[in-house]
């Protein structure tokens, strides 16, 4: 044989032989229109990965050595957001095992889901609209849709009651999008007008209000905040919304007030327990037509002109999306910034 034959066997032979010691990581696939069924589930949570009880206070929550995806400073050095090729995997230190699943948590170090999963925006003081399209997760066409179309600068808000939840997250992470969880409060007209599956009600004692909010939550990860689903009964029971804005708070979660109800104590409750909190100014698609849907939007627009931000909240309609996406396109180039949520909560720890 050949010595330069010999030479590049031996060559090969320690290059496999180097890698397959060190290994390889393979690079974070971002799914390209349309989103297939190979985008992956969300890792499992095993016993590995660090956890914290259940009952734990964040300032009591024991030091844990383990590392997640890595984090990196954009804009405020004192808000660390994820690198965004991994902001579809949860960070291990911002989670809780719980029988209901997955739950958010402050890490050891202070820091906060609202801080690690939140959207970076260019800081700047002009007019900034925030938009919010619930419902994710209830059509799988309308899901693909939404993400595949939106400007990656609208939040994405998720039902409980959707399918393929962990496969929709990712695939709105990998696009850019932030992400809140809609959480089914009662209504008025409860039970005949249903929210869903573990429904918040006003006459449960505050544990099973905990235990519901708990199994809600535990349906996805990589979320910045909650936000109500109806829920005008209670969001104007004192008694019931203190429980869920303590929790809230405590796993260091924003809360948005979807601005439907008059009635709603969500400000005040939120004020009192210290709890990050945006409420939202109009509703965009209670009419389902584009025309009137492109008049809220330029209405968001005169209100974020006139007082400096703005929050819409709508559904993922074929037709909200197709609005949205076409307005927010024109808005960028008269001045108007779309930014996350995160970006105009009160933030009782921003000052």
């Amino acid at each position: 044989m050949p010595s330069t034959v010999v030479v590049a066997m031996l060559v090969a032979s320690s290059v496999i032989s180097y890698t397959s010691h060190q290994g390889f990581r393979r690079p974070v696939a971002v799914p390209s229109a349309p989103v297939t069924a190979q985008i992956a589930a969300p890792e499992p949570i095993t016993s590995a990965q660090p956890t914290h009880s259940q009952n734990q206070l964040p300032g009591n929550i024991a030091s844990d050595t383990a590392s997640g995806p890595k984090v990196i400073v954009v804009g405020d050095p004192t808000r660390r957001s994820q690198d965004p090729r991994t902001a579809h995997l949860p960070e291990p230190d911002l989670l809780e095992q719980s029988p209901q699943g997955p739950l958010p948590v402050i890490a050891p170090d202070g820091r906060r889901p609202l801080d690690a999963y939140a959207r970076p925006w260019s800081g700047a003081r002009g007019a900034r609209v925030a938009i919010v399209i619930g419902g994710l997760g209830l059509s799988q066409t309308g899901s693909q849709n939404a993400i595949r179309i939106l400007p990656p600068e609208v939040t994405l808000a998720f039902s409980p009651e959707g399918n393929s939840l962990g496969r929709w997250m990712q695939a709105g992470r990998q696009e850019g999008h932030e992400i809140l969880l809609q959480i089914p409060l009662e209504p008025f007209d409860y039970p005949r007008v249903n929210p869903g599956r573990n429904t918040l009600t006003v006459n449960a004692n505050p544990a099973t209000t905990i235990e519901n909010l708990h199994k809600t939550m535990g349906r996805i990860t990589n979320y910045t905040g909650v936000m109500n689903y109806m829920g005008a009964r209670f969001t104007s029971e004192i008694a019931a919304m203190t429980p869920l804005m303590q929790e809230i708070t405590r796993r260091g979660l924003l809360y948005l007030d979807d601005g439907t109800s008059a009635r709603s104590q969500a400000d005040a409750i939120a004020s009192q327990q210290g709890t990050p909190y945006a409420a939202g100014d109009l509703m965009i698609d209670a009419t389902q037509e584009r025309g009137s849907i492109l008049k809220k939007l330029d209405e968001l627009e005169r209100i974020a002109r006139a007082k400096g931000t703005a929050i819409a909240t709508g559904s993922a309609f074929d037709v909200t999306v197709e609005a949205v996406t076409s307005w927010a396109n024109e808005a960028k180039a008269r001045g108007i910034e779309i930014v996350p949520i995160s970006a105009l909560v009160r933030d009782p720890q921003k000052g």
